[in-house]
């Protein structure tokens, strides 16, 4: 059975793009206390030496009711409950969102 890390690591590297444009486009992750984000990285429109990190989506696991809660994030960059689908049952639910995306609400 895979740890949760290694199952996130699975799906990241599976969205990832091809090792050779990496450099302009990349996707990451970061689990803190519960909370995953996925972050699209980038090189910066001005100085392309530097990156910019744009979190794509989030989704926080409330262990009292075993769920996951899902958010996006308007062009303010306040996050919001993911109206379609505000909650799911795993993370593989998640990644299926996230992949599909019929809203256009992550990946724009």
């Amino acid at each position: 059975m895979q740890t949760l890390e290694q199952e996130i690591q699975t799906f990241i590297d599976s969205i990832r793009p091809p090792a050779n444009i990496r450099n302009k486009v990349d996707i990451s992750y970061c689990l803190k206390n519960n909370t995953l984000t996925i972050h699209e990285i980038r090189p910066c429109w001005r100085d392309s030496a530097k990156t910019t990190d744009n979190p794509v989506a989030k989704a926080k696991y409330i262990k009292s009711k075993d769920i996951w809660k899902i958010y996006w994030q308007q062009a303010t960059g306040k996050w919001e409950a993911y109206g379609p689908q505000p909650e799911c049952p795993s993370l593989q639910t998640f990644f299926r969102l996230l992949q599909n995306d019929p809203h256009g609400c992550f990946w724009g």
